[in-house]
């Protein structure tokens, strides 16, 4: 959601009833957002807001479990601008804190929401069910993962501390925890007559003082180059950086966590940076650049692959929503959208840059008869499948190490949690991505053991009838942990995931041993727009990504 879309979804635009349910009042307030679906798991102590949601334009997506809720609401969240979670107090609250963490770590607008014990309950402390040390211990641990925190306790407060928060998830493209206590949820409360504005401006002298150093340095450079971070994803900042890159000439490139924040196809791309497990002709042309201008990039050990990466900040700009940079002179308050807004409408000189790296474009893909499958053939394969209407989803791990060198067609194709990497995302998250893009079919990249811990979401997906491909990466265990250190702490149990859909009722499965058997599959899962298929991959345990093993290579020559 950029700068146009918050001007549009501003709060103090929207009109209010005199007087509301605070319940009531909150779900008008994420419908503003453009929000359409929540996410969560009932309890006793949230039924009443259920039931409020139910009754209302949202449609509640009730999942298996609480964590699986919060990783749907996260990718949904990544696609539309903001997304929304609800569930009952502790045993609900407490097991979506982990996507929570995942949501601040990478910046996505995120409102998780909590039913809990009613105000009046509370008096002399009794032992209410769910309770676990004190009745604000959630609220406690959910101030640690978020960037603002309310419990609605006072009618005369709630409405205006819902917007507060929203306001500041907004800003700062964070998770906020609103709870709810459930005698509050049908209290009568007055919303406030306007809300405060969602966009922070710059401070109009820092920012002209940063852009004449901007440009001044872009303009006596060589070779500059842009790395694009995935604040330009959460800013909705993706126009404007095409815009930039197509005005300027300057080639761009991706961060792992940002990929596909610009279309592959584009001729100014050149590829994903990450260090020793890129491509080694991105990594040369990124590094040698004597102007390097990261926007809205935060760079992970993910990111710089595990520190491979050599980037001088000495021959950089670096521009954030939360800092702004360049050489080694910092600028307060000069905010993101400006700083990108200022370089479009700036004198930069336009350059050839010559000949650039490129993205591999797909090749066609001819089966060998009786070939086992490897990672690196699955992959090839992929890359040939993936069309316009893909939406690629990688769980961390070698699905995402692999994923990193497919072809992404458009913009926002590529889902992944690249830094904080919790495992059993991939699944959940495809129910959050359709949900807020039905023109998108997700392709769903994930490992045995990631699948084991969320992959009963499936049943979630069958019940709203949603379409995911599912390739199951099944190398019996922790593949990317196998190099690091083996044991028999990296197996896990055998399953037949390709017989799942017997167990649902629904969906195609399929068992893949050989290259001809991936090809048929993928070829009769397009077919199958109805249901989701499952593609269960039999891959050596000691086999893996060229990704991975480019990162390999690279951490060994730093060893040396």
């Amino acid at each position: 959601m950029g700068p146009d879309t918050i001007r549009k979804y501003r709060l103090s635009e929207f009109s209010v009833e005199p007087t509301q349910r605070i319940g009531e009042y909150l779900i008008q307030r994420l419908h503003d957002l453009g929000v359409r679906h929540v996410f969560g798991v009932p309890g006793d102590y949230v039924l009443g807001f259920f039931d409020q949601l139910v009754h209302s334009d949202l449609e509640v997506i009730n999942t298996c479990d609480e964590q699986s809720a919060g990783f749907a609401a996260d990718a949904y969240a990544r696609l539309r601008g903001a997304g929304a979670v609800c569930v009952t107090y502790c045993v609900g609250g407490l097991k979506v804190a982990n996507p929570t963490a995942q949501a601040f770590a990478e910046k996505v607008p995120l409102v998780v929401i909590s039913g809990a014990p009613g105000m009046k309950e509370r008096v002399k402390n009794p032992l209410l069910h769910h309770k676990a040390k004190d009745f604000d211990s959630q609220l406690r641990v959910f101030e640690q993962l978020t960037v603002a925190s309310t419990v609605l306790g006072d009618p005369e407060t709630a409405c205006r501390e819902i917007d507060r928060v929203l306001t500041t998830m907004l800003r700062c493209k964070r998770p906020v925890y609103i709870e709810l206590p459930r005698d509050m949820i049908s209290a009568a409360a007055d919303p406030p007559p306007k809300a405060p504005e969602l966009l922070h401006t710059s401070d109009a002298e820092p920012l002209r003082e940063a852009l004449r150093e901007a440009v001044d340095m872009i303009n006596a450079s060589l070779k500059p180059v842009i790395l694009a971070g995935v604040e330009l994803h959460r800013f909705g900042l993706q126009r404007a950086l095409v815009q930039l890159v197509e005005k300027t000439n300057i080639p761009v490139a991706a961060t792992l966590l940002s990929k596909s924040v610009i279309a592959e196809r584009h001729p100014l791309y050149l590829g994903v940076y990450e260090g020793g497990m890129g491509f080694q002709d991105v990594r040369d042309y990124v590094e040698s650049s004597d102007c390097l201008i990261l926007l809205g990039a935060f760079l992970s050990d993910i990111d710089l692959a595990i520190y491979t990466a050599h980037l001088d900040l000495g021959r950089s700009i670096t521009v954030t929503s939360e800092k702004a940079s360049i050489r080694h002179h910092n600028y307060e308050e000069v905010r993101l959208h400006d700083f990108v807004q200022g370089l479009i409408d700036a004198h930069i000189t336009r350059r050839e840059p010559g000949e650039i790296p490129r993205p591999k474009p797909p090749v066609p893909f001819s089966a060998v008869p009786g070939e086992k499958i490897t990672v690196r053939r699955l992959f090839q394969r992929l890359n040939a499948f993936i069309d316009d209407d893909t939406v690629v989803i990688a769980e961390p791990g070698d699905a995402l190490f692999g994923g990193a060198d497919l072809f992404i067609h458009g913009s926002t194709e590529f889902v992944s949690p690249a830094y904080y990497l919790s495992m059993g995302y991939a699944v959940p998250a495809s129910l959050g991505v359709q949900l807020a893009n039905p023109t998108l079919r997700p392709l769903v990249l994930i490992g045995d053991g990631a699948f084991q811990m969320t992959g009963m979401e499936l049943a979630t997906i069958a019940r709203f009838q949603l379409n995911p491909i599912v390739i199951v990466l099944n190398n019996r265990g922790y593949g990317t942990e196998r190099p690091m250190l083996e044991g028999p702490f990296n197996d896990v149990h055998v399953w037949r995931y390709s017989r799942i859909p017997e167990v649902l009722g629904a969906g195609r499965g399929f068992d893949i041993e050989t290259e001809e058997q991936l090809d048929e599959a993928l070829r009769l899962s397009r077919e199958s727009t109805q249901d989701f298929c499952i593609l269960d991959v039999h891959l050596d345990p000691h086999d893996n990504s060229p990704a991975l093993q480019r990162l390999t290579a690279a951490l060994g020559k730093r060893v040396k």
